[in-house]
């Protein structure tokens, strides 16, 4: 830290209490000032060489007759008053970075200039601001956060301007001259990493990173802060990544960790100016400098705090406009009353418009410069489907959660961004077991969203065997995944779904009997490859010829081809009950299923 000594007499002020301030010398005090709740007993002759205000103080106190003089409002207070009465005295003082603005500001009130006497305090304060403290980084910090007790003197005296003025000027100074210390206890960015592993480890060591200034700016406060950002800003030299992480680390620093806090009516007005700040304060290029996970996490803080519309409205376009690098957890916004849902489904809803919207206007703009690259068109676009199916089945979870809402989410997103329905399928059958009340119609019209030959495998083996699916989607799933169905499935496509639910359990209920009566024959068959075995040398080519007609019986009566022999294992193994293991061996043994039985007996058919 800088300072200034003035003076080279010894300090021969004393203090009788708090509220008493002297000078010890052999002649008597003749002059007493009131500065606040101190009392100074002074001499007239010191003070009255270097200040023209007291003075006139001084002269009208001797016309009235009074005793005392009572300065109101002095700037800096009775420690200010001291610094400038110990320089009218020559006696020792020191100046620094905390007590040169209020001695300044004193100086000013005192009217100690040049004009009274040549060397005067106001010169030799300027000489030190100007010298010393504006060169320094740390020091025209402290004195900037000094300049708001001794408002408006400090702004009027253009103090606080110089200030903003040198702390954004350094900000704008190439890191490799940096020479100056700074705090930095953050993780370096990406690229000064990847720049500081290149270099060797005594280059290292005093490498800079292109945003050290941004942790020592944030104990200004919220106004002083905005003021030195807007300097930063207009200097042009500052990208808008280093302005994100700016803003970031002061959000971090001054917004509380917990919900209640934000929204306690003791910090709700400070945390709402600060929230609309930031959002002032961010980058113009809305598409790039800040993070989409940072602006989300703000535009929770700014529905908790009640932000104005126009703050909100431009978090909504910001993030928009990067959608595609948001996570679910990003996207899990609170919902506020009236809403009865757990997150705010509408908003996110709002939020996908809004970048389909941009998305749109883009590929207007890159047709009309004849670029037509599907990758580079829509490459975010896919990540943008994948990312609102894994909210779909985060949300679906909600039981307030509406079939029209879910609906309108899904459709927010053009066919061609879900390359695969997996994510679709996880939804649909989370909302289906959280939402066990709806009709029929419903679980038709919720099913009819995912089109089942955009299915994987592994989905598809747990959808053929998914009991909340209704009957018509597992037979289309597999017909989709190219499997012949087990049943007569002509009926239902034209029936209606109580006939058909009727004919399937009719179906069922015939191919049990079916597979009873080929399962005594199959027993039958065996006992006789066992008689075979022992009385025949040629047995063994007569129990490979056993099961392979106990096949072509299946076939036929099952209708599966020759290629899906091999498949059959695959295909019945997947589980029932959640669409997020989809591993073999997951069904719950519900012995009633007739389903689950069909499979069963075809598999131990099929290896005997």
């Amino acid at each position: 830290m800088k300072f200034m000594k003035l003076g080279s007499k010894p300090d021969a002020f004393q203090a009788d209490g708090k509220c008493i301030r002297y000078v010890t010398s052999d002649l008597a005090t003749d002059v007493t000032f009131n500065i606040g709740e101190v009392k100074f007993y002074l001499h007239k002759f010191p003070l009255l060489s270097k200040s023209s205000c007291l003075r006139k103080l001084v002269l009208k106190a001797s016309e009235e007759c009074c005793d005392e003089i009572n300065m109101v409002d002095f700037p800096g207070g009775p420690k200010a008053f001291e610094i400038c009465a110990k320089f009218c005295y020559g006696m020792t003082v020191t100046l620094n970075a905390y007590n040169v603005v209020a001695a300044r500001c004193a100086a000013e009130y005192l009217e100690m200039t040049e004009d009274v006497d040549r060397g005067n305090l106001i010169f030799k304060i300027e000489v030190f601001l100007n010298s010393s403290i504006f060169r320094s980084w740390k020091d025209s910090i402290i004195v900037l956060q000094t300049t708001k007790s001794v408002l408006p003197w400090s702004e009027n005296l253009k103090i606080v301007g110089r200030c903003i003025d040198s702390i954004a000027s350094k900000t704008s100074v190439d890191p490799a001259n940096i020479t100056w210390s700074y705090t930095y206890n953050r993780k370096l960015s990406v690229s000064d990493k990847t720049a500081g592993d290149r270099m060797k480890f005594r280059e290292k060591i005093v490498s800079v990173p292109k945003d050290w200034w941004v942790e020592d700016i944030c104990e200004l406060d919220i106004d002083l802060y905005k003021r030195v950002m807007t300097a930063v800003k207009s200097k042009g030299r500052m990208d808008g990544v280093a302005i994100c992480e700016a803003l970031k680390t002061y959000a971090v620093r001054w917004l509380p960790d917990s919900v209640d806090t934000l929204d306690s009516d003791v910090h709700s007005w400070r945390n709402k100016l600060l929230v609309e700040t930031i959002v002032c304060l961010l980058p113009s290029d809305r598409g790039f400098g800040c993070s989409c996970s940072f602006l989300l996490k703000l535009l929770k803080v700014a529905i908790l705090v009640g932000v104005d519309n126009s703050a909100k409205e431009d978090l909504l376009k910001r993030i928009s406009l990067k959608l595609y690098e948001a996570s679910v957890k990003d996207l899990l916004i609170p919902a506020r009353p009236p809403q009865t849902t757990l997150y705010d489904v509408k908003m996110v809803l709002s939020i996908v418009k809004r970048y389909m919207m941009h998305s749109h206007d883009l590929d207007v703009a890159k047709n009309e410069m004849g670029c037509t690259d599907f990758v580079l068109g829509h490459g975010s676009l896919l990540s943008v489907g994948k990312l609102i199916d894994e909210y779909l089945e985060e949300v679906a979870c909600d039981p307030n959660l509406s079939l029209a809402s879910f609906i309108d989410l899904f459709q927010s997103i053009p066919g061609f961004a879900r390359l695969v329905h997996d994510g679709l399928y996880k939804a649909i059958d989370t909302y289906l077991k959280e939402h066990p009340s709806l009709t029929k119609v419903e679980r038709k019209k919720l099913c009819s969203l995912m089109d089942v030959k955009k299915l994987t495998i592994n989905a598809s083996m747990h959808a053929a065997q998914n009991e909340r699916l209704p009957l018509r989607v597992v037979v289309q799933v597999r017909s989709a995944a190219g499997v012949q169905p087990l049943l007569d499935t002509s009926h239902y496509t034209t029936n209606t779904d109580e006939e058909s639910e009727k004919t399937a359990a009719e179906d069922r209920n015939s191919l049990e009997k079916q597979m009873s009566r080929i399962k005594i024959k199959e027993d039958t068959f065996q006992e006789k490859c066992e008689l075979a075995k022992q009385s025949s040398k040629n047995s063994k080519s007569s129990i490979q010829l056993l099961p392979s007609r106990s096949r072509r019986m299946f076939d036929k009566l099952w209708g599966f081809g020759k290629g899906h022999a091999d498949n059959r294992s695959s295909e019945t193994s997947a589980s029932s009950q959640s669409p997020t293991s989809m591993v073999p061996g997951d069904t719950k043994s519900s012995g009633s299923s007739s389903r689950n039985r069909m499979i069963e007996w075809v598999e131990q058919d099929f290896t005997l």
